[in-house]
């Protein structure tokens, strides 16, 4: 069993190298592959900042001209010149800004969406099996979208008015050195109210994506779900299941706008501005400043009330962008417990099985699902395996693929180990089909190829027909261009798993696992299917889980499972005569 966090089942050629040991140095190593984007918004946000600056510098300017009234006007009009112009180029720097960090965004989004798609197609069935499939969505949609807001408007945002800052502080002591102190006492206590603003906050978001993710998956398994509601009239349960889930999102978001409402840096600001006013007035008395050196302070000191307005919806929208990345990362670095083993052995398969001394447990169960198993399959044999319902069957058989593996010994086809077979080889030469069984919202061909995309329609009615499909295909008005719902709820049982058959005929597996796969077929097609079954398992290695007397009677191996142990085995005659558990399976 691999411990390694990075091992999969599954990966492609494009691999994303990010820094996983937290979110925001994730985050980060997302952001660097686009480095030049941040460049292209950190030189907006600068110029943005400083042209900004330009407007009171020379309107103050203008103001000390037109005080004196003999002098030239000329430049009056080279001032509003200056205006005009800085302000286009403002403009054009500001969209630069704003580009570039939507930009980034996006492409930022869509390859966090790429890297956790591959890593949920490479986590293993236990993790597929533990984790709430409402909640993995939750992960996957909202809180990828929230890193893309923390981005844009986000960090947007933050670096824009982090400039307004700095400038005043280089600006304003060119008209008085005394009048760096109201732009110097407002930097330390905005940036100290800022970090007890977001020390207050963390949590909260954190709390508000974990709600969010609770409230998604008690609404994806209700919709799922929905024919047992119906069933079982609990409509009005789920209502007030849900409506719980939503007050409690609802209630920290309503935390949250109330740690928003007592943000300092508002009063700070007036408090500041009235000072700086204050102060420039004093120094006005005593000659140390002109009328027009007073009005471009204050319209230095004005630029602080962007980074405030803009930072209590900024920070508020970073502290939830981390909070998702931390969700993600969750699942990012939840350990993968199969390899796929690139470098593994890889050959046509000849089908022969063999279990050796096989334990397997699920995780946190304190009882082994199977128990000492061993036994040998030759090459195109038929195994039937039979027992109680809970005994172990489907675990077993799912061995064999690797969906799990042992928690002990080993199983081996054509004689190796399948820890050491390529998973992608072994994988695409067998072929199991459950009584559960999964359609795609596409076509009826799209879903008969789907392990095989690059088929022929020739080959899909051939597949078709050998599962006794094409004619209730072609009762459709579209054939088999019709599209089915979703899990092929428009389609009956018996539709559902003749169309799965025919999906495993097309790929050719050389070992081919029947769950119960016949259950619902009605009793006027069973024979055919039968036969279409048994031409299916010539040349091939078939493993049959089923307790329909039928399909038993013809295989070369019977296995009988009682609480996860062999308890007999050989062919049906045999059997009949030796085994007591497998002649009550039939008196049922």
């Amino acid at each position: 069993m691999s411990t390694n966090p990075a091992s999969s089942e599954f990966t492609i050629e494009k691999k994303h190298h990010t820094n996983r040991k937290g979110p925001v140095r994730w985050i980060a190593s997302h952001a660097l592959h686009y480095w030049y984007l941040g460049l292209v918004m950190m030189g907006g946000a600068i110029g943005n900042a400083v042209l900004a600056a330009a407007v009171p510098v020379l309107i103050g300017r203008a103001l000390n001209v037109v005080q004196n009234p003999s002098a030239d006007s000329t430049p009056l009009l080279n001032i509003a010149l200056l205006i005009i112009g800085s302000q286009i180029i403002r403009a054009v720097l500001q969209l630069a800004r704003n580009f570039g960090a939507e930009l980034g965004a996006q492409h930022i989004e869509r390859d966090i969406r790429d890297e956790l798609y591959l890593n949920l197609l490479g986590k293993s069935m236990t993790f597929h099996s533990l984790h709430p499939i409402g909640d993995t969505m939750a992960r996957a949609t909202n809180d990828v979208r929230e890193i893309n807001f923390l981005f844009s408007p986000g960090m947007n945002l933050v670096i824009g008015s982090v400039y307004f800052i700095i400038v005043p502080l280089f600006v304003a002591p060119t008209y008085h050195p005394s009048l760096i102190l109201t732009p110097l006492v407002f930097t330390v206590l905005y940036f100290l109210a800022l970090w007890q603003y977001l020390h207050e906050l963390n949590p909260i978001t954190t709390m508000i994506r974990d709600a969010f993710g609770v409230m998604n998956t008690r609404l994806a398994e209700a919709i799922d779900g929905i024919e047992t509601v119906k069933s079982m009239a609990q409509e009005a349960g789920e209502i007030k299941l849900f409506r719980n889930n939503a007050q409690r999102f609802r209630d920290w978001f309503v935390a949250q706008g109330d740690v928003e409402a007592r943000f300092l840096p508002y009063l700070l600001l007036m408090i500041v501005q009235a000072a700086g006013l204050l102060h420039a007035s004093l120094l006005l008395k005593k000659g140390l400043l002109s009328v027009g050196d007073v009005v471009a302070y204050f319209g230095l000191l004005l630029m602080l009330g962007f980074p405030t307005f803009t930072s209590l919806f900024a920070y508020s929208q970073i502290s939830l962008g981390v909070a998702s990345a931390k969700r993600i990362l969750e699942i990012l670095n939840k350990e993968t417990e199969l390899d796929q083993n690139l470098q593994g052995f890889q050959s046509e398969i000849k089908g022969a099985v063999e279990f050796r001394n096989v334990f397997f447990a699920y995780r946190d169960s304190s009882e082994p699902a199977l128990v000492d198993i061993s036994f040998q399959v030759k090459p195109g044999q038929t195994v039937a395996i039979v027992g109680q319902t809970g005994t172990g069957k489907t675990t077993l058989v799912k061995l064999i693929n690797r969906t799990y593996d042992v928690s002990q010994g080993s199983v081996l086809v054509d004689g190796v180990d399948v820890r050491n077979w390529n998973m992608e080889n072994l994988r695409k030469q067998t072929s199991i089909i459950e009584q559960d069984i999964f359609l795609f919202s596409r076509s009826i061909a799209e879903n008969i190829k789907f392990g095989k995309p690059n088929a022929t329609q020739d080959e899909v009615e051939s597949a078709a027909k050998a599962a006794q499909a094409h004619d209730f295909i072609l009762n459709f008005k579209d054939g088999y261009q019709t599209i089915i719902g979703e899990r092929g709820v428009t389609l009956s049982g018996g539709q559902r798993q003749r169309l799965a058959l025919a999906r495993a005929f097309l790929t050719d597996p050389k070992i081919l696992v029947l769950d119960d796969s016949t259950s619902a077929i009605d009793s006027a097609t069973e024979d055919h299917i039968q036969r279409a079954i048994y031409e299916a398992s010539k040349g091939r290695t078939t493993f049959l889980i089923t307790h329909r007397l039928s399909q038993i009677r013809w295989a070369d191996i019977i296995i009988v499972l009682r609480k996860g142990r062999i308890d007999a085995i050989g062919n049906h005659q045999s059997l009949m005569k030796t085994s007591e558990p497998y002649r009550e399976i039939f008196s049922e």
